[in-house]
């Protein structure tokens, strides 16, 4: 097939993510991290929300961006995944958005009201748990679709990632509708990322192999995938580090790094450049992830490098029923609130505990929560049907 070229991957790349973003509304809230900031910068009942410490965030929490993450010795545990978007700042917008997220996949699922509302409460019981002892492992029943997440997850090596990504377990990047080829220009940059020393020690490091082995560039293309990520520079690239004898393949993500939507609290310090930020926040809130990311320069974009590992996996919960929906909430929320937590000295913890379960009653979720996914939720669902609208008055622009 005829590979687009330069100039004609805005327009088919826009295409794509408007076709993804009307698939569902929870599709739509996945890849539209902008319309969740939007509110919170109009609205008046945003204008109310507690002030949470100010630490590292997500920035984008949704369902999506959480799941099982390896470490550089394969150990494997459910982390966020996914910091394009974190900044330091409220952390009261994570538990919103994970709110909203939870709430529209309970929408996409067909679960009832009553589902949406138990999911909150036991978000909120098990996020407050995290901040109790965010060093222990206390989250509860893992939901069944997690629970079969990571048992994948654990039995995954090379031919699975390579089979999944690319096709086929060869070394090579098969061309076509997720993979377009490089221009001269964009070739060179890809080499260039791999001599940067911080990269190229990253790589090695989670192989186990020594600073001065060899890494030596296999292939590279133009990847086409995300919602989020659709309009941004993103790259895959094959690396071969071993020898004849040993031969070790290492498939690796670089993607380009942009200014966030999300809101930094005021006075926040963070690095200047938008990769550094990235492997800054990975490193604060996703351990496993912060071990395997490195900043680099490809041609005028900063972007950050992360091998890729057979154990990374999405959680999907548009099939959830009412018990599994529910667990999935409070678990989640508890990853969410670890993530934070460990950010926090004990009586900072306190502090933001009281204030979080501050206008409750009883069991019940706070309602500044309930009001801002609510009004949320409506928001989106409009946002959603003008979205299709478009679509169908507009088919051409989204073939």
């Amino acid at each position: 097939m005829k590979l687009p070229d330069a100039d004609e991957r805005t327009a088919i790349l826009d295409a794509r993510r408007t076709m993804k973003m009307a698939r569902s509304t929870h599709a739509y809230v996945r890849g539209n991290t902008a319309k969740f900031y939007e509110w919170l910068a109009e609205s008046r009942a945003a204008a109310n929300l507690p002030d949470g410490p100010a630490i590292w965030i997500c920035g984008d929490c949704h369902v999506g961006n959480l799941g099982p993450i390896a470490d550089a010795r394969g150990h494997v545990a459910i982390q966020i995944r996914d910091l394009d978007q974190a900044v330091i700042g409220n952390p009261l917008h994570d538990v919103i958005r994970l709110g909203l997220s939870l709430a529209t996949a309970a929408r996409s699922s067909d679960l009832p009201g009553v589902t949406t509302t138990h999911m909150l409460e036991q978000m909120v019981a098990g996020y407050v748990g995290a901040l109790d002892a965010p060093d222990g492992d206390d989250h509860g029943p893992e939901p069944d679709a997690v629970r079969t997440v990571k048992r994948r997850a654990l039995g995954r090596r090379w031919r699975h990632l390579a089979k999944e990504r690319l096709e086929d377990v060869k070394p090579e990047i098969p061309l076509g509708k997720r993979f377009w080829d490089l221009t001269a220009a964009e070739r060179r940059g890809v080499d260039a990322v791999f001599d940067d020393a911080g990269v190229t020690r990253m790589v090695l490091a989670l192989k186990q192999r020594q600073a001065d082995d060899c890494v030596k560039l296999v292939d590279a293309a133009y990847w086409v995938k995300g919602c989020s990520s659709l309009g941004l520079r993103r790259l895959a690239a094959i690396l071969d580090l071993g020898d004849e004898r040993d031969r070790e393949y290492a498939l690796v993500d670089i993607k380009e790094a942009v200014k966030p939507v999300a809101p930094a609290a005021k006075g926040a310090r963070m690095p200047g450049i938008p990769a550094e930020r990235v492997v800054a926040a990975a490193r604060a809130l996703s351990p496993n992830l912060g071990e395997r990311i490195a900043a680099a320069r490809f041609l005028d974009a900063s972007v950050f490098v992360r091998e890729l590992m057979p154990q990374d996996l999405k959680i999907e919960v548009d099939q959830f029923n009412t018990e599994q929906a529910v667990r999935a909430a409070h678990y989640l929320a508890y990853v969410v609130g670890k993530a934070h937590g460990r950010q926090l000295d004990a009586a900072d913890r306190a502090h933001w505990r009281k204030t979080l379960l501050s206008h409750r009653h009883a069991d019940d979720a706070p309602s500044w929560l309930w009001r801002s996914v609510f009004e949320l939720a409506g928001r989106h669902e409009v946002g959603y049907l003008e979205h299709c609208r478009s679509v169908a008055e507009h088919p051409a622009r989204a073939s």
